[in-house]
């Protein structure tokens, strides 16, 4: 079983950071990839930003410049810089861990930008 926790989120003002944190623990093997889903109130859940075994990443346009994925594979960590945020990037971020054992979830972060 592998077990997901996301630590970072908040409110904070437009333009303002945050960094968010995922931890990975449990029977991990072969990770393929880590990332961040985030799903606004009475939306689906989009993809924000993902990062691979090989340090590929790949980011929603509407992110792209503004917020960076890294991954610490020795500690099974991912974390999410988020630079000049929006209002519009409110919701809740979720963790993600695809893995040669299936996929897996966090419970989620709340992020609110607001003024």
């Amino acid at each position: 079983q592998v077990q997901l926790v996301e630590s970072g989120g908040g409110l904070v003002q437009p333009g303002g950071s945050l960094r968010l944190s995922c931890a990975a623990s449990g029977s991990i093997f072969s990770i393929y990839f880590m990332g961040w889903y985030r799903q606004a109130p009475g939306k689906q859940r989009d993809l924000v930003a993902t990062i691979n075994s090989a340090a590929i990443t790949n980011y929603a346009d509407s992110v792209k410049g503004r917020f960076a994925i890294s991954r610490d594979n020795a500690a099974n960590t991912v974390h999410l810089q988020m630079n000049s945020l929006k209002p519009e990037d409110t919701g809740v971020y979720y963790c993600r861990l695809h893995s040669s054992t299936g996929d897996y979830w966090g419970q989620g972060t709340q992020v609110t930008v607001s003024s």
